[in-house]
């Protein structure tokens, strides 16, 4: 009886599920978005039942789609949304307040606070990243200060805190399970990255209490089963990772030197920079890209907070196209931006200007400016934060960067991936399997159960689609020289 590999990829707007092959071929895929809340402006949640819900849901219509039956998975994958925090009780499983989203800058102040403290010194020493609302320490420290009766049943230890996966996890095992991966760990603030344990210094500073937090487990391990009422028998979970590191595994960037760009919601570029951890002098992230068979391996992480979901604004914000897919098209109604520049810091700028109070700016509009120019703008602006991005990890990493591969729903639009290799000077390697990160868990899954014998056996599966090869007469300066003002114009726009 053949046997396939389940991956559950649970991100920002929709939970899916993806079934793999031996050759790492997509056999069948189910997806079901769900609702997005947004009760002050900057604040976005998630309901995490919902979340629960549509992920069984995917997951058990996959296995029907395919004609599978649960003995037919050899491993279950898991890779998430990163940062997003749940807290919820120990005995009922039921969480105490909506998941706080990644993209919610509500404790904001509190990291300017931390930064004046001189404490975010230590949180970079420690946890390779700095002090902003984008990760789920402060998070969590909100849900236990501002949800009644949180902070009482935590210090009880009625409590567990998690990141998606330990949520998904926890239900997925009928509550035996309380686990997350070194990726998602090192996403949490609260994580020291080179002693691989949870840091009292920064949990006592947030007033967590260790109870609530999970146990730290490899990327790649059998860790249990799932309920066997979930999906008629049970199916070993064998791999977690964050989805970005999941991304960079399954882009098999498996070399110190190595880097991929994610183009989804937001943008993810990560360098995989061996065993040893670098730390950034231009405010990139430390962080771990795996642990596997108890190597660990580090990455520099470039963390951009709007890529698609611009495009997601120009067709429900501004209603300038009816679906994404329509950008390009756009775009290319016109020959160039004409001199229009789209800095989308919708919510705040991530790295390397790391600013949550800068917001999206539209600079360079005349009586001339079309649609065209607008969405032109939009989509250049997802490659100009990409490129700002990796000239800092060149400054950091010393490492000869040869290649960016690149994956995510973005890297369908050939314009952008052309105008991206060109303001790199560098080619753009687009794969034939783009479900990276789904790719990425069913590899760390496969491997803990030996569904696939070793990493050079996957290697072997990794095939390019098409590489996008810079224009060498493309010179990008005065662009970039208005980009960078553009930027500068968006910076603290709002504060007080």
């Amino acid at each position: 009886m053949e046997k396939y590999i389940l991956a559950l990829d649970q991100g920002t707007t929709s939970s899916r599920a993806i079934v793999f092959d031996h050759q790492g071929s997509i056999i069948d895929i189910a997806q079901k978005e769900f609702k997005q809340y947004y009760p002050k402006p900057g604040w976005i949640e998630h309901d995490p039942n919902e979340i629960w819900e549509t992920q069984l849901q995917v997951a058990q219509e996959v296995l029907k789609k395919a004609h599978l039956k649960a003995s037919q998975i050899a491993a279950i994958g898991i890779t998430n949304q990163r940062e997003t925090t749940v807290l919820w009780d120990k005995e009922t499983g039921e969480p105490v307040h909506n998941a706080i989203v990644w993209q919610d800058r509500r404790t904001s102040k509190y990291c300017d606070q931390l930064r004046e403290e001189g404490f975010e010194e230590t949180i970079t020493e420690k946890t390779g990243l700095i002090s902003d609302a984008y990760f789920s320490g402060t998070k969590v420290k909100w849900i236990l200060d501002n949800v009644p009766e949180a902070r009482k049943k935590a210090e009880k230890e009625q409590l567990a805190f998690g990141t998606i996966d330990s949520f998904l996890i926890w239900k997925l095992t009928g509550g035996k399970l309380h686990i997350t991966d070194v990726t998602n760990a090192s996403r949490t603030l609260l994580y020291d990255i080179h002693k691989l344990w949870w840091s009292t210094t920064i949990t006592k500073k947030f007033g967590v209490p260790m109870s609530i937090l999970p146990q730290v487990v490899p990327s790649s391990k059998e860790y249990g089963k799932t309920d066997p009422e979930l999906f008629g028998e049970a199916i070993p979970i064998g791999g977690i990772a964050g989805d970005q590191q999941a991304a960079l595994f399954g882009q098999m960037c498996t070399q110190p030197g190595m880097i991929k760009n994610t183009y989804g919601t937001g943008s993810f570029v990560v360098l995989n920079t061996g065993e040893k951890p670098i730390s950034s002098k231009n405010r990139l992230l430390t962080t771990i890209a795996s642990q596997i068979d108890g190597k660990t391996s580090y990455a520099l992480e470039g963390s951009i907070f709007i890529a698609g979901a611009v495009v997601q604004w120009l067709r429900d914000g501004l209603g300038i196209i009816k679906s994404s897919s329509e950008i390009e098209a756009l775009a290319n109604s016109v020959d160039d931006n004409g001199g229009v520049y789209l800095v989308p810091a919708l919510t705040g700028l991530g790295a390397p200007h790391w600013d949550q109070y800068a917001r999206g700016t539209i600079a360079g509009i005349t009586r001339g400016t079309t649609a065209g120019h607008i969405a032109r703008a939009a989509m250049e602006g997802i490659a100009y934060q990409a490129m700002d991005v990796l000239r800092a990890m060149h400054d950091d990493a010393d490492i000869e960067l040869k290649e960016l591969r690149v994956d995510g729903g973005a890297t369908a639009n050939n314009t952008l991936m052309q105008f991206q290799a060109d303001l790199l000077q560098m080619p753009v390697v687009r794969p034939k399997i783009m479900e990276t990160t789904a790719l990425g868990a069913a590899y760390l899954a496969g491997l803990a159960v030996g569904y696939w014998s070793s990493l050079e056996e996957i290697q072997q599966q990794w095939q390019e689609d098409r590489t996008f090869t810079p224009d060498k007469d493309f010179d990008a300066t005065e662009l970039r020289k208005h980009w960078d003002k553009a930027v500068e114009r968006s910076k603290s726009w709002i504060e007080e």
